[in-house]
């Protein structure tokens, strides 16, 4: 897939969490950092009920734009949902797993897009 059309895949998970009033939405251009993909999404919700939303909808939105999941993991204990997409993947957390383990300075090296790059 070109970049290009990355970004605009990018865009929609950017969109599909916002539509479920995910927080603190952050997405990073790994490329250039990792070989494993080229955006991370990282988003909060308040509780778990919401959690769920936001990744059902997520799923949904990239599958429209011809986009698959590859693997899912956390579901289940809806603390953290990991969303492999491939070239996007998506760290949902509530808030006290994503305090706790804090991804966006573990990739502090990956450069983070704006929202106006995202609009």
């Amino acid at each position: 897939m070109e970049k290009t059309n990355l970004l605009e895949a990018a865009k929609v998970a950017y969109n599909a969490v916002a539509d479920k009033m995910g927080e603190d939405i952050i997405v990073l251009d790994i490329s250039e950092v990792s070989i494993i993909s080229e955006y991370f999404i990282i988003a909060s919700a308040r509780n778990s009920n919401q959690l769920k939303a936001m990744a059902d909808h997520l799923q949904d939105k990239l599958h429209e734009v011809g986009i698959r999941m590859r693997h899912v993991e956390g579901v289940q204990s809806a603390r953290w949902i990991l969303l492999d997409f491939g070239h996007i993947i998506a760290h949902l957390f509530c808030k006290e797993e994503r305090e706790y383990y804090r991804l966006e300075k573990l990739w502090g090296d990956a450069k983070q897009l704006s929202p106006d790059e995202l609009a």
